[in-house]
């Protein structure tokens, strides 16, 4: 019997086939689940409807699989909740679900943390961090006992990553709901945790310049290179699986080792030999 038979669940937030959410929602329906998607809501005059476009040709591989695609802005409370009443309709209740969502303006997020604006520290804090207190509340009636919520982490939350700037303390902030979302639900059997992924080329990942840091994991990690999207794919459906049922409030590090250094590891050895 394939590790995720007979379950159901909802993947928030795959922007197209480079998604870390992809990754780990190809793992669960390879093992038998059935999933919901969203995608972000189109614009009105976007004829082609990318966002749409984008995920569906993502979801169109597993067809057997694939329980619906909808759009869905996690700022808005009201489409929130009419995407879990629909998704209540179709599923009933579900074993898992992932929130993978999380943005900041393109201006706050190249500046220096401490010229932040307001308004832009809101909408990264709304969007990266309380859009999982939102999305876990709405779905909450059809959480099964023993099921699992997952949301996608950084490093840059727990250290000092330049270049993340206000994204780290939107991270920072999301480790911490983590931990609270896992006592609040707790005794309802519901699992909450984190994936915590070394840099991986995605539509986020770009914009903070992965290019650079999955050179310098190839120095300072202990297995001496950057994870794949395979392998982060495989951790964080673990953590959404049976498997991992006495796990919750917990983040978990796929990042070939690199969080556990005090020091720069080989790229000292490599600075002294002036390379």
């Amino acid at each position: 019997m394939k590790l995720f038979e007979g379950k159901k669940g909802l993947i928030l937030g795959v922007a197209n086939d480079r998604s870390i959410a992809w990754a780990i929602a190809k793992e669960i329906m390879e093992q038998g689940g059935i999933c919901g998607f969203s995608h972000l809501p189109d614009k009105p005059d976007d004829e082609k409807k990318k966002n749409h476009l984008r995920v569906s040709k993502c979801v169109e591989q597993y067809p057997a699989q694939t329980a619906f695609l909808r759009p869905l802005d996690v700022q808005d409370d009201q489409q929130v909740k009419n995407f879990m009443d629909a998704a209540a309709k179709d599923f009933g209740q579900i074993d898992f679900l992932l929130h993978s969502i999380a943005f900041a303006d393109r201006d706050d997020l190249t500046r220096d943390t401490v010229e932040t604006s307001r308004a832009g520290f809101k909408l990264a804090m709304d969007v990266s961090v309380y859009s999982l207190i939102s999305v876990t509340n709405a779905a909450r009636s059809m959480l099964k006992p023993d099921s699992s919520v997952l949301t996608m982490t950084y490093f840059g939350g727990e250290k000092c990553v330049p270049g993340y700037n206000v994204m780290g303390i939107c991270k920072a902030a999301l480790d911490a709901t983590v931990r609270y979302l896992a006592y609040d639900l707790g005794p309802q059997g519901i699992r909450v945790n984190g994936v915590s992924a070394g840099p991986l080329k995605t539509l986020a990942g770009v914009a903070a310049g992965v290019g650079e840091m999955q050179e310098y994991y190839d120095y300072v990690a202990p297995l001496g290179r950057c994870v794949t999207h395979e392998e982060v794919g495989r951790s964080g459906s673990y953590l959404l699986s049976s498997y991992s049922n006495g796990i919750t409030g917990e983040i978990l590090h796929v990042d070939s080792g690199y969080n556990i250094m005090g020091s720069p590891g080989r790229l000292l050895e490599q600075f002294r030999k002036g390379t």
